[in-house]
């Protein structure tokens, strides 16, 4: 039983980062604008948010670094493809390779580096409790946070005005700026926005979930979260069941390991990638399910004058 609770935590942990990045792609997507640089996008942010908490010991500021690395690198991504009207997916790769290149070189004087214990919350009466203590309230507070962020991508996207501003933006842009609606900035907004929070993914992984920084350490959660915005059908609550079910499948590897499966370890650390791309495939021979759901003008340019 102890077992399974830390499983589950573990679950959590693994799959805020996930959740982050997928929430802040969604944000993107429903305006209109898909960002294939995620992966990139991320690892910049982690260096950044690693060497920050190095030199300061604050994990307020280490995110708050990544979040900035994170939408700095959206907004030059944003001022390409929504005003110069770059192909979004040929700017969106060269995005992901330009932050895996770049922080591979940042990163080289911090590889040797080690934070200490992270802050993690505890919450008199229920962090004590047995099971559920450690499953569930043991965790560092962006964690709970990143829960409560979803609750509300939902309440904005589907009971605020704003909200339906930016899901008009992506649907019909056309539609926005003949009312007024200045789509090019509100775009960009979204990408920014959503930027900051793959740049908070990002730290998160280098700061709390390793805390380490290594090469490439991203490892593919980037064009995972990608992937959770089609698995969840652009919804935020999807979203965060989509990446704590990918971060249980990520945990369930080590978890497979301790109990001492006879399988080949490079079996096991292709669960999460395989995972993916079996819902991908099962969500896929339904491509009207995918059509309704999808924001009409996804990955398309705008111009005004069009």
């Amino acid at each position: 039983m102890n077992e399974f609770a830390l499983l589950l935590a573990a679950t959590l942990n693994a799959g805020t980062a996930l959740a982050l990045a997928g929430l802040g792609l969604l944000i993107n997507e429903r305006s209109g604008i898909i960002n294939l640089g995620a992966e990139g996008l991320m690892l910049v942010a982690a260096i950044a948010g690693f060497a920050t908490a190095v030199h300061t010991g604050s994990d307020v500021a280490a995110f708050a670094a990544g979040a900035g690395a994170g939408a700095l690198l959206a907004a030059i991504f944003g001022v390409l493809v929504i005003w110069l009207n770059t192909n979004q997916y040929a700017t969106g790769l060269a995005l992901s390779m330009f932050g895996t290149g770049f922080s591979a070189f940042v990163g080289t004087g911090f590889t040797q580096a080690r934070l200490s214990e992270r802050f993690k919350l505890h919450i008199p009466g229920l962090s004590d409790l047995p099971f559920v203590g450690p499953a569930l309230f043991r965790h560092h507070p962006l964690v709970y946070l990143t829960i409560a962020l979803a609750i509300f991508l939902a309440w904005f996207l589907y009971r605020s005005r704003a909200g339906l501003i930016l899901r008009a933006v992506g649907e019909s842009p056309e539609s926005a700026h003949a009312l007024g609606y200045p789509v090019r900035r509100i775009r960009l907004l979204a990408v920014v926005v959503g930027g900051a929070l793959c740049g908070v993914a990002g730290a998160y992984l280098s700061v709390i979930y390793t805390p380490l920084w290594v090469e490439g350490m991203v490892s593919g959660r980037g064009w995972i979260a990608l992937a959770l915005t089609t698995f969840a059908t652009w919804r935020p609550a999807r979203v965060l069941v989509g990446a704590y079910l990918f971060g249980g499948v990520t945990m369930l590897q080590f978890y497979l390991q301790g109990e001492g499966v006879q399988l080949p370890s490079q079996w096991l650390t292709m669960l999460p990638y395989l995972a993916t791309i079996l819902v991908l495939v099962l969500i896929s021979r339904n491509p009207t399910w995918i059509r309704v759901n999808m924001p009409a003008s996804l990955g398309k340019p705008f111009s005004p004058g069009q």
